[in-house]
Formats: C-alpha cells, structure tokens, sequence
C-alpha cells in the first residue's frame, strides 16, 4: 500500500489533496468526479485519477448506501457482551464463523476491560425478533457461556465519516 500522507514538504500539496477527497467522498460518495474536482480544485481527469489510486491502495475500501433502519422497521438495537467459557483460538474462530453468517449483526469486536469476550452490534424489528436471535442463534453457539444485553432508548450520535483532521499535520 502506497504512504497515503509522505510528511516530507515537497508532497504536501499531494496530501492535502488526498485527505480533501476522502473527507469529500464520505461524506457523500454519490458526488459526481466533476463536483469533487470542482469542490478540490482539480480538472476532473486528475480527480478521477487520484480516487483511483486511492481505491487502488486500499483507502478507500468500497461504497455504499446507508439505509434509514427505522423505515425498514429496523426499530431496535441492542449491545450485547458475550463472555466464552474457553479462550482458545478454536472457541473464537467457531463464534466468529457463525456470527459472520448473521444478518442482524452489524459489528462485532474482540474487546478487553470488560467481563466478556466480544461485544456486539445487533439490530432487529423489535424485541419478540430480539428474543428470536438471542434464543434461537446465540446462546445455541457453542461456547458462549454468558450474554448480556442493552438496548439503545435514543440514538444520540452516529457517522460513519472517520475522523481525518489527526493526519493535517
């Protein structure tokens, strides 16, 4: 993968305008290259060039549309921490393998700090579906000895836009 950001001066307009692109790009991938040139500062060709290499080096790692769940009826979302009675690699990559296979479950992450093993990310049309998942799937996964979950009330903040600004400097 090609250094996205070289910190000699010389390459410093080339950064600025990679980290331009990107912040620009998702923030809303649908802009036309001619809009993105022109919000750059850029002639379309180049613009067009750089998305490429950046997609080609991996930055940028695919587009997508983010979907309203609360007009599909996707109305809850739980936290949920697993704790595993066995931590070994053959426990986590059979948890991992099932839970990869589960629609409802938009993340999933290894955590430490915590009295469990993963935490996960599950969104369902309401809590019978909920009890569906936790009943019918996870507590069914062998080796997951504890589940304990939290329910979102308000969803406060959320965006998928990383933060870029660290990379400036």
């Amino acid at each position: 993968m090609r250094n996205l950001l070289p910190s000699e001066p010389r390459h410093e307009q080339t950064r600025s305008l990679r980290l331009r692109i990107l912040a620009e790009l998702q923030h809303d991938a649908r802009i036309s290259n001619q809009e993105l040139a022109e919000r750059i500062g850029l002639s379309p060709s180049p613009c067009s060039r750089r998305v490429k290499q950046l997609e080609d080096d991996g930055y940028i790692a695919r587009q997508v549309a983010l979907l309203d769940r609360k007009k599909l009826g996707l109305t809850l979302t739980a936290y949920v921490l697993i704790g595993m009675d066995r931590h070994t690699p053959e426990r986590f990559e059979h948890f991992e393998g099932v839970i990869g296979k589960c629609p409802e479950v938009l993340e999933c992450s290894l955590v430490t700090g915590m009295d469990a093993d993963y935490q996960l990310k599950v969104v369902v049309p309401d809590m019978e579906h909920y009890q569906q998942f936790l009943l019918g799937t996870l507590t069914r996964i062998e080796g997951v000895s504890s589940v304990r979950s939290s329910f979102v009330l308000r969803q406060v903040s959320s965006s998928t836009e990383l933060p870029l600004e660290h990379l400036r400097s």
